[in-house]
């Protein structure tokens, strides 16, 4: 069985802005000294998308380059650097973790029958179900061609894993599709599965390029993984809180595909047999219908406030994990930007 490894027990590590990071700053104002490496990483992806069919090329070079802050391989280099890394594999190793993002973008938009991502019509919309699943498989299959070329057994073992827990996740998923019985554990185990495995490996790499030993590798599996959590868990918050234009995709997508994400969940538990039977009936039959209905009674039973105290506990526990690395300018930004991704609206 899989477990999600998520810890729910309060630590004292409030999530405000750090000292050293001002609070004011966005986040691409605090990442802005990693994009000399973040412009490596984008000459390799562009490098490796090549191909000599076409629509590949076409399809690929469309998804990667339709926006996102790029956080997973981001995080990757920052892993890297806050041990002092010297070498050039990291950008290798940052844009494979990109390339298995983005085939999993494809084929989620394919599952969930999605039109519209980052403010961009989604690949399938405008190529087709049938190019984006296939053009998934070519990123996956070229980002394990990579994997060759860093020539590391032990990161070979975990970028196996989690491609297969991703896989997992997505299946679990799709099995809790219009379920309004999905509990709140069934449904923090396909977010450590779907969302969080891939940002435990990135940071995880991180640490096993430079060959540190096992207790600061798994600390930066642990950081990956709430800081993953989090992530998702505000994600979840914005669907029901925020507008289509913030967003980069339609509010209340979730609802209409029958997804039951937390916010639903602990309403369902909070609501009275009113609230819950009709919340129950909005995920079984999906659609936008009963959206206003939902929100409504999502905000009388304080869900998105639970979801995002939920969502603050696995920062603080991201953070925590920070605690014996060596003080670098990698570190604080790894820092910053698990505070900032309780904070923001997009």
């Amino acid at each position: 069985m899989i477990t999600s490894g998520i810890i729910l027990s309060e630590v004292k590590v409030p999530v405000e802005p750090a000292s050293n990071v001002d609070q004011q700053l966005s986040f691409d104002e605090v990442t802005a000294p990693c994009q000399p490496d973040m412009q490596a990483v984008d000459e390799i992806i562009h490098q490796r998308l090549s191909s000599d069919v076409a629509l590949v090329n076409q399809l690929s070079h469309y998804i990667v380059n339709s926006g996102g802050k790029r956080l997973r391989p981001l995080i990757t280099l920052l892993s890297a650097k806050a041990f002092d890394y010297q070498g050039d594999m990291h950008y290798l190793m940052a844009a494979i973790i990109e390339f298995i993002h983005t085939a999993t973008l494809l084929h989620d938009d394919v599952v969930d029958e999605s039109n519209l991502r980052r403010g961009n019509e989604t690949a399938n919309a405008l190529f087709g179900n049938a190019a984006s699943v296939l053009v998934g498989d070519f990123l996956y299959s070229r980002a394990f061609e990579m994997m060759i070329d860093v020539d590391d057994m032990r990161v070979m073992q975990i970028l196996a894993t989690t491609t297969n827990v991703i896989a997992e996740g997505e299946v679990m998923q799709l099995m809790n599709v219009h379920n309004a019985e999905t509990t709140e554990e069934k449904y923090l185990e396909v977010i450590h599965c779907k969302t969080a495995k891939l940002f435990e490996a990135a940071t995880q790499l991180g640490a096993v390029l430079c060959q540190r030993d096992e207790r600061e590798v798994q600390a930066m599996a642990a950081y990956g993984r709430y800081l993953g959590t989090a992530f998702q868990l505000i994600d979840d918050v914005m669907d029901y809180s925020s507008n289509s234009e913030q967003m980069g995709k339609n509010v209340g997508d979730d609802l209409a595909e029958g997804k039951p994400t937390l916010p639903l969940i602990y309403a369902i538990q909070q609501g009275t047999p009113e609230q819950v039977a009709l919340i129950k009936s909005a995920i079984e039959k999906g659609g936008y219908g009963k959206i206003d209905e939902v929100q409504a009674i999502i905000e009388q039973t304080g869900a998105l406030l639970h979801t995002e105290k939920m969502a603050q506990q696995q920062a603080e526990l991201a953070i925590a994990h920070l605690a014996g690395l060596p003080e670098s300018e990698s570190k604080n930004i790894l820092d910053a930007i698990a505070r900032l991704s309780v904070h923001r609206t997009s």
